[in-house]
């Protein structure tokens, strides 16, 4: 009997297992086929989703500008860049059919603006229009500018080049280069020339130029080309290094004289003076203009803004108000741009260690 009973509880156990293991197996499978589904509705949701967002970021792009721009000028209004600005805005407005404002963002050389425009959100609604100097002179002078000029920014076009020229008192002994040259070399330190501050494109400029001549000059920073230049006017100091825009009033009315321009060719506002370049073989740098976008704008939004800066840099009109301030059209690509600043950031870090200029 025992062995009967051992025997039937053994067959129950095998019974009873069998049907727990089938139960489990059942209940496993269901399970995994639940979490499948579930699994392959999320990747499909996800993907949804996903298509939504970007079909969205595409029509925005399509669309663009549906809104006003901002372009942010790290200097004061009056300035050639603050002047450059608000001919392509005007220029841009008209194109687009939507409003290009210029916002003066002035203050630490101009890296209080370009900082602000470095953190902006990257949608095309704020960009930089700059100078080269705060681009690339300003990360060898400052410790710390709050910006990093390669990986911060999106090239979107060059804009201008700009006419920068060595002027003096009409009353200034030397009315040539060679003469000024001859002049200083007979005297070192005795002349005065005066900056829109330490460690400006100004400042720099003449620092070349001394030591590509090999004279001495007395440097008087100011707080800013304009207070510098009337100071050359009154005669308080003899000469400076000033833009084109920003002197050219004075040239033509005859209270400031030129002694040669600084750029490599002659410009067109003041076809007649000679280029520092044609008495100082190998002298001569353009200072240029352009326009960035915070680091992440989409390729096909800064395309675009390429496009339409070329199509504004060809038309008369612009190319005029241009001209009268001194400037030319600089037309290129984000590419070339984006050259241009890796080359002239170790280009200056070198003029700038050589002169000796700090601004902290």
């Amino acid at each position: 009997m025992i062995k009967i009973w051992i025997a039937m509880s053994s067959f129950s156990f095998k019974m009873a297992l069998t049907a727990t293991l089938k139960m489990s197996t059942c209940f496993w499978s269901l399970l995994m086929n639940t979490l499948t589904t579930l699994w392959t509705t999320l990747c499909k949701c996800c993907i949804l989703a996903a298509g939504l967002a970007m079909s969205q970021v595409h029509a925005a792009e399509e669309k663009f500008p549906i809104r006003p721009v901002t372009l942010l000028v790290p200097q004061t209004p009056g300035g050639a860049n603050d002047a450059i600005a608000r001919v392509l805005a005007q220029k841009l407005s008209e194109q687009t059919g939507q409003s290009f404002v210029v916002e003066n963002r002035p203050g630490a050389g101009g890296n209080v603006g370009t900082a602000a425009a470095a953190k902006a959100k990257p949608d095309g609604y704020t960009l930089l229009v700059t100078a080269d100097s705060v681009q690339v002179i300003n990360p060898a002078l400052y410790a710390k500018t709050g910006f990093d000029p390669v990986k911060d920014f999106e090239p979107v076009a060059p804009l201008a080049k700009a006419g920068y020229v060595l002027v003096a008192n009409p009353t200034f002994a030397a009315n040539t280069m060679a003469e000024f040259i001859s002049l200083a070399k007979t005297q070192p330190g005795k002349y005065a020339i005066a900056s829109a501050g330490n460690g400006t494109l100004n400042h720099l400029i003449a620092e070349m130029l001394q030591k590509a001549v090999d004279i001495k000059l007395q440097h008087i920073p100011y707080k800013g080309a304009s207070f510098a230049a009337t100071d050359v006017v009154s005669g308080q100091v003899p000469l400076s290094v000033q833009s084109v825009p920003s002197s050219i009033a004075f040239i033509k009315s005859g209270k400031l004289k030129v002694l040669g321009v600084v750029n490599e060719k002659r410009v067109l506002a003041l076809p007649d003076a000679p280029t520092i370049g044609e008495t100082v073989k190998g002298f001569g740098t353009t200072p240029w203009y352009g326009m960035f976008a915070p680091a992440g704008t989409p390729k096909p939004l800064t395309q675009f803004l390429q496009n339409e800066i070329a199509k504004a840099l060809d038309d008369p009109e612009v190319r005029a108000k241009l001209a009268t301030l001194g400037c030319e059209p600089f037309k290129g690509t984000s590419d070339q741009l984006a050259l241009i600043v890796r080359d002239d950031l170790v280009r200056w870090a070198k003029i700038v260690k050589e002169s000796g200029a700090t601004v902290d």
